[in-house]
C-alpha cells in the first residue's frame, strides 16, 4: 500500500488506515531482502513523502524502521515545531535525485540526531557528531534489511559524510580541496546531491546561497583537478632527489617518503608547487629518513572525519 500512495500521491482514508495498524507487527518476520526492496520501491516513487507517512501512520514504521520511527516528532531547535527532523527528513528525500544511493541515504541521514541531542541552558540544541552515531546506527539497519556490501559501503559513507559539502567556505585553501576531493573519491557526486537535498529552510534565499557554496565547491574541485593534471602539486624528479640525499636505492622507502610529502602538501604543512629541495629539506628537518620504524605514516591521520555540527540545514 505504501508504494501505490507513493505512486499515486493519492493518501488512504482514516478507515483504512486504522485497519493497517493491527497488521502492522506482521512485518517482523518478513525477510530484509523484501522489505528493502518494497522501501527501496517507495522512496523512488514520485510522492516518497506520502508512502513514508502512511508507514508512521500505521505503526509499519517502527517495526521495519525503528530508528527512523525515532525522528517523528523530534524537535531540532526548541519550540519550534517546523524543525522537526521527520519533516525534515521527508522533505530532503523528497528533494533528493531520484537515485536509490542517495535517497537511502537521504532517508537515513539524521537518524543520528535522535541519541545526540543536548539542549542547553541557553536554549541551544547540538546534536555533537551525530553524522558518525547516524553511520554507526545505519550499520544495524543493514544487517536487517540485509542490504549488499557495495550499496551497504556507499550509503554508510554518505551518513558519515553528509555535513561535509555544506561546510565549504571560500577560506578553504587549494590543499583543502584537493584532500576533500580525495576523500570523497567516486562517491563525490552523491554527497553533492545529498547536500543540495538537505537544504530545507523556510529562510527566503537560504537554498539559493546554498546551492552557490556547493556550486563554487564544485568549481574549485574542477579547476584544482585540471591545474593539478598539467602541473603535478610535488614536482617531477623528487622521487630521484630523495634517493639522492639519502642515499637510498630505488624502493618501497622512497615512495613512503614522497608520500609523506604529497600528504604533508594536501594538510596545508607545505606549499605545492615549489622546487625539489624544498620538500628534502622538509624531510630532512623533520627526522623522516632517520630510520623506518620512526617515520609516521602518510594515513596517520584521520580519514573522513566529520566536521563538529558547523549548523543545520534546515
Amino acid at each position: 500500500m505504501a508504494c501505490q500512495i507513493a505512486e499515486t500521491g493519492a493518501m488512504a482514508a482514516d478507515e483504512v488506515i486504522e485497519g493497517a495498524r493491527g497488521l502492522a507487527p506482521g512485518l517482523a518476520p518478513i525477510s530484509g531482502v523484501r522489505l528493502r526492496g518494497a522501501i527501496e520501491s517507495m522512496l523512488m516513487s514520485p510522492h516518497p513523502g506520502l508512502g513514508l507517512q502512511w508507514l508512521h501512520r500505521t505503526s509499519a514504521l517502527q517495526v521495519v524502521l525503528p530508528d527512523l520511527a525515532a525522528t517523528v516528532d523530534f524537535s531540532q531547535e526548541a519550540g519550534r515545531k517546523h524543525k522537526d527532523v521527520w519533516e525534515h527528513t521527508k522533505q530532503v528525500v523528497l528533494q533528493s535525485t531520484a537515485d536509490p544511493i542517495v535517497r537511502w541515504s537521504a532517508l537515513l541521514h539524521d537518524i543520528g540526531k535522535v541519541p545526540t541531542r543536548v539542549i542547553h541552558e541557553n536554549g541551544k540544541v547540538t546534536f555533537h557528531r551525530h553524522a558518525e552515531v547516524g553511520a554507526r546506527m545505519f550499520d544495524k539497519v543493514s544487517r536487517r534489511l540485509e542490504f549488499d556490501r557495495g550499496p551497504k559501503g556507499d550509503i554508510r559513507f554518505l551518513i558519515y559524510n553528509h555535513l561535509r559539502a555544506n561546510a565549504y567556505s571560500r577560506g578553504w585553501t587549494d590543499a583543502a580541496v584537493r584532500r576533500f576531493d580525495k576523500e570523497m573519491g567516486a562517491r563525490l557526486e552523491w554527497l553533492v546531491q545529498l547536500s543540495m537535498a538537505d537544504v530545507t529552510s523556510r529562510r527566503p534565499g537560504r537554498k539559493q546561497e546554498a546551492a552557490l557554496n556547493v556550486e563554487q565547491l564544485m568549481s574549485r574541485i574542477m579547476d584544482i583537478r585540471h591545474l593539478d593534471a598539467q602541473i603535478p602539486p610535488l614536482p617531477p624528479g623528487l622521487g630521484n632527489a630523495i634517493m639522492d640525499a639519502f642515499k637510498l636505492p630505488p624502493s618501497r622507502r622512497v615512495g613512503e617518503l614522497r608520500a609523506l610529502c604529497e600528504k604533508a602538501v594536501e594538510d596545508g604543512a607545505l606549499e605545492e608547487r615549489r622546487e625539489i629541495e624544498y620538500y628534502v629539506a622538509y624531510l630532512i628537518s623533520n627526522g623522516f629518513a632517520a630510520s623506518p620504524s620512526s617515520m609516521p605514516s602518510a594515513t596517520d591521520s584521520p580519514f573522513m572525519c566529520a566536521p563538529d555540527e558547523p549548523h543545520s540545514h534546515e
